[in-house]
């Protein structure tokens, strides 16, 4: 249980979710899902880096695309602390809106020309072209090489209101999930 949850791979998850993993792993035992739950209760990094509500949940407002890989939101973390092993200190992350399907990429520095081989690399080439992309207004994923690229793919490029990233809250809520599970992984 220890080595699922906190392990080398272990991403600190919630104790339901451990209790799927150690089955998916061929393990149970009748008291598996409490003793998942008191396991995390227990762990030090999930009590230190758990949430802090500080606000009542609002009511979502999920962006629907119409097919798989149609739609795809994007956007940067970073820089990161500490460095990626390779001296990376971004990381470009894409999420389809339609099966949540996550890809993502680390980078020393975000620059037009990395996110558009990261488009044409990892998105276009693989999922096919997509109707839209989202991004918010940041230089580096708005700029005369994105738009060029959208313009010979014939995407629509469409960005979030400043100050609202909620706009592309699928990319936002998976930012901050990358984000916990690197502290959890990285604090000693």
């Amino acid at each position: 249980m220890e080595e699922v949850h906190g392990g080398n791979c272990g991403p600190h998850m919630n104790g339901l979710m451990l209790a799927k993993k150690i089955m998916r792993l061929g393990y149970y035992w009748s008291t598996m899902k409490t003793d998942c739950v008191k396991h995390v209760r227990h762990c030090h990094r999930c009590q230190v880096y758990a949430d802090q509500i500080k606000a009542p949940p609002n009511e979502l407002h999920p962006m629907t695309a119409p097919w798989p890989f149609s739609m795809w939101g994007m956007d940067v973390i970073g820089p990161i602390n500490p460095k990626a092993s390779n001296g990376h200190m971004f990381i470009l992350v894409a999420i389809d809106y339609f099966t949540k399907w996550i890809d993502a990429i680390t980078l020393a520095s975000v620059t037009a020309k990395a996110v558009a081989r990261f488009l044409r690399r990892d998105v276009i080439a693989r999922y096919g072209v997509p109707a839209t992309i989202i991004t918010d207004n940041a230089k580096n994923l708005n700029n005369k090489v994105i738009d060029e690229l959208c313009a010979q793919f014939k995407i629509q490029h469409r960005n979030s209101t400043p100050y609202r990233p909620q706009i592309n809250g699928a990319v936002e809520a998976m930012n901050k999930n990358i984000k916990k599970i690197i502290e959890k992984m990285t604090s000693s």
